[in-house]
């Protein structure tokens, strides 16, 4: 992805534009433009094993929990995530929410959120933005590096999808589509990025 693609969830609620595509930075960051509807929230609770993130609230509210602690975070906020640590957040106001989200290194990542967002454009997730089990084991697999949710336990995600994956393959689940492309909505111009948020150095 680069600058001034476009993407959205009409399952969650997000929507957004990338300020610093994975093209721009080699796949070591992504910087995100990020709206949240009233109501929306991410798929569910989950932790990244290989990456780090970085959440700027510039309006809104948003609702968190990280690391088992629960708080709100309101423009002006930043939320730094460690590599490990177990967290989810939804918007938490009753107006959209803005956030600026930094994610490194991003190419793995960029790769799932596609597939995930893709699928929910298609009609294929149920109303949290989830896939079907079959589906789902088949991404779980593919991107345990990236990802893994909390809920069921990941070791019962372990056997099951371990098991699940293979017949899944079988039946025409994948793990990336050719055919999927975020920026299905087209480029916009990236604006300048608001006053006082500092982007993540890679190197």
């Amino acid at each position: 992805m680069k600058a001034g693609d476009t993407f959205e969830n009409p399952i969650t609620g997000e929507y957004g534009y990338i300020r610093t595509g994975t093209e721009e930075t080699n796949g070591q960051l992504l910087v995100v433009d990020l709206r949240i509807r009233p109501g929306g929230a991410v798929a569910g609770e989950h932790f990244h094993r290989t990456i780090t993130e970085r959440f700027t609230v510039v309006s809104g509210k948003i609702g968190y929990k990280l690391g088992g602690r629960e708080g709100t975070a309101q423009a002006g906020d930043t939320l730094d995530l460690p590599r490990g640590i177990v967290h989810d957040w939804w918007n938490a106001g009753t107006d959209e929410a803005r956030v600026i989200v930094q994610i490194s290194p991003a190419h793995r990542f960029e790769q799932m959120i596609t597939t995930m967002f893709c699928l929910a454009q298609e009609g294929k997730t149920n109303a949290k933005g989830m896939p079907n089990l079959l589906q789902l084991a088949v991404i779980s697999q593919e991107f345990k590096d990236v990802i893994q949710f909390t809920n069921p336990p990941v070791w019962v995600q372990r056997l099951l999808f371990g098991v699940l994956a293979p017949i899944g393959q079988l039946l025409g689940c994948r793990a990336i589509y050719p055919h999927h492309h975020l920026k299905a909505g087209g480029s916009v111009p990236v604006e300048p990025l608001p006053e006082g948020i500092q982007l993540v150095s890679v190197s």
